[in-house]
């Protein structure tokens, strides 16, 4: 214990008729290597109509470090974690969902993170499931990061390791009355301003962030564009009294502009909505940009975003509709070019690529820059120029486990070569080329058993797109060499049978 009788970290979990949903969560929460009498959970009930109140109390009653507080409902998370800060003893607190789950180790692990480091905040790993979550920053671990030294902004939801007396020191509390989105981005941008240390702790996956397949997360409604970018204007405000005009604070902006107004006018998302509320959502992003963002902002911005930028800011609606229709049939496309075991190594070397319908992405030649091909011509060339970002593409090999979601970026050298266009001599496209070799014995610090594929992820001028290469690698239990299923063989076999059947 950090002193007698305090809890190294106090769980706080806003829970709303939940359903099984929860169970996932209570059963990470008992499994958890630091010790029950280490820490405490503290579920705030927010007027469940259903079973949840009944089944909280019963885990209470079971389990002397497990407290429930029940409240009238009041529609939104925030109050509940406010009050969960108020009954909350331990040194540290972490904000969890009702719906997502904790690593065996996370607890463990993220104090020992935030004791080494003397760290006010520490953020864990996190994998995704249906829901993104920060990929740069979990690339190594940073036990100083800083808004300036790390892409720290990239990660503003709440799940995170906090110092009790740091949250009561500078009166951090989520914004209450209302249904109030992104409630969590003021307050996590205050706390990285004030941290006198923030650590972010990359080679375990401490928490996993579900989207629930039934959409009943508390926050899973439609957004309402006029508070959602009231939202949004008061997260701008904490980096505008904290940042002097100039590139941090234009980096910093840049994250709201590309996550919360450019994604939502893009690609497959913009397909299918009402077109009153994309002409709001683009009238708010409009007025934003002009009203607030300096001109190093969108131009921070790779080629294709620039675009949609440079199209909301001019009203230009039906252009969005168009960019997007192209922009949804981007995908990365892989291919296996070579494939060699050796014990419990293995090495494999991928050739992969982005198209739109089947066609390469193409770059044009303007001179000495290499300018993105898109399917209007009323972008001005300079909002278009790819060139630095054509040099800074690149293709990492991600390792996933299929059982647990668990990420790891895998060392590769890799090589960019630019294939001449069909369309012309003026005209190329990028192929992409990189070899791993993965050592089973070692990957995950030999937390290796059950099945691993492969992704290969592009990033390039706007887009990083996942595309699954047909390996599984299928590892024992006892640490033995893994075997491979090769699906490409798998496939040629389906076809050949297929086409057998098809001549009789």
């Amino acid at each position: 214990m950090a002193e007698v009788g305090i809890p190294k970290v106090s769980v706080v979990v806003p829970a709303y008729n939940c359903g099984p949903h929860i169970e996932r969560l209570v059963a990470s929460l008992l499994r958890q290597s630091l010790p029950p009498d280490d820490f405490e959970v503290i579920f705030i009930d927010d007027g469940s109509t259903d079973e949840t109140a009944e089944r909280l109390d019963r885990l209470a009653a079971e389990h002397p470090h497990v407290t429930v507080l029940h409240i009238e409902n009041s529609g939104w998370p925030s109050r509940p974690r406010n009050l969960g800060i108020e009954q909350a003893r331990g040194e540290y607190v972490f904000f969890s969902d009702d719906d997502d789950w904790f690593a065996d180790e996370a607890l463990e692990r993220l104090y020992a993170c935030a004791k080494a480091n003397d760290a006010d905040i520490v953020v864990g790993k996190m994998a995704g499931y249906g829901r993104p979550v920060p990929r740069e920053l979990f690339r190594k671990n940073r036990f100083d990061a800083t808004l300036g030294n790390s892409p720290l902004i990239d990660s503003l939801t709440c799940h995170k390791l906090f110092r009790r007396s740091f949250l009561n020191e500078h009166g951090l509390r989520f914004p209450e009355g209302g249904k109030r989105r992104l409630e969590d981005h003021s307050l996590v941008v205050r706390a990285y301003f004030l941290s006198r240390r923030t650590s972010v702790l990359s080679d375990y996956t401490c928490y996993h962030h579900v989207q629930r397949g039934d959409a009943r997360n508390v926050t899973a409604g439609p957004l309402d564009p006029s508070s959602y970018y009231a939202s949004v204007r008061e997260a701008l405000d904490v980096v505008d009294a904290n940042t002097e005009p100039g590139p941090l604070r234009d980096r910093l902006h840049r994250r709201w502009l590309r996550n919360e107004m450019l994604s939502k006018l893009r690609g497959k998302r913009l397909l299918n909505v009402p077109e009153a509320w994309l002409e709001q959502v683009a009238l708010e992003t409009q007025e934003i940009i002009q009203g607030r963002f300096a001109s190093g902002v969108a131009g921070g911005l790779p080629p294709l975003l620039r675009a949609v930028a440079y199209l909301a800011e001019r009203g230009r609606v039906a252009d969005l509709r168009r960019l997007a229709h192209w922009e949804a049939g981007i995908a990365a496309h892989g291919t296996i070019d070579e494939l060699r075991q050796a014990d419990h190594a293995v090495t494999v070397t991928v050739a992969a690529e982005l198209r739109s319908a089947d066609q390469p992405v193409g770059f044009r030649a303007d001179g000495d820059r290499d300018v993105l091909i898109l399917p209007m011509e009323e972008i001005a060339p300079e909002v278009l120029d790819a060139t630095a970002q054509v040099r800074k593409a690149r293709l990492d090999l991600v390792a996933r486990h299929r059982e647990t979601g668990v990420e790891i970026f895998l060392p590769n050298t890799f090589q960019t070569e630019r294939i001449t266009g069909t369309t012309g001599a003026d005209t190329v496209h990028l192929v992409h080329r990189a070899t791993v070799t993965i050592d089973f014995a070692a990957l995950n610090g030999g937390r290796t058993s059950g099945r691993w594929f492969l992704k290969a992820r592009i990033t390039n001028v706007g887009w990083t797109e996942d595309v699954r290469l047909p390996l599984v690698f299928i590892c024992p239990a006892d640490g033995s060499r893994p075997r491979i299923r090769d699906e490409r063989k798998v496939w040629n076999r389906v076809r050949s049978a297929v086409g057998r059947r098809i001549k009789r």
